[in-house]
């Protein structure tokens, strides 16, 4: 009898501790932001608002909602730096407007950190 008490101590004893191992502990912090959201506003303003708007709204038929966009919210940040480098041209299938999205939004003066900086100006308009 005294083995049994002993066997079922210890196993409520292992099933608490891997519930508090699996439990919700602490919140997660927010990721780090990949550049300067300040500085990437800028940048967009002079190189993407052409075709997605003051607001990043998209303009019709130029370039889509960034706001809103389920592609830009499902990427990683650095994998959205790499799409800024390559763009994607019109006659990629997954561009649905049919105008070519140039290498850097056709300004090849901007660096990877400048993209970067966008990258986290986008993160604060996503909702």
């Amino acid at each position: 009898m005294k083995t049994r008490a002993l066997t079922v101590s210890v196993v409520f004893i292992i099933g608490a501790l891997v519930m508090a191992a699996c439990g919700p502990g602490a919140p997660a912090a927010p990721p780090t932001p990949i550049g300067d959201a300040a500085a990437g506003q800028t940048k967009f303003a002079g190189t993407c608002t052409s075709c997605h708007g003051p607001e990043a709204k998209g303009m019709p038929g130029l370039g889509k909602d960034l706001t809103t966009s389920e592609f830009v919210a499902s990427q990683a940040d650095l994998d959205l730096v790499a799409f800024l480098l390559q763009g994607r041209p019109a006659s990629d299938p997954a561009n649905t407007v049919g105008v070519d999205m140039p290498p850097k939004g056709g300004n090849p003066a901007l660096a990877e950190k400048d993209l970067k900086d966008i990258v986290a100006f986008l993160r604060t308009l996503q909702k």
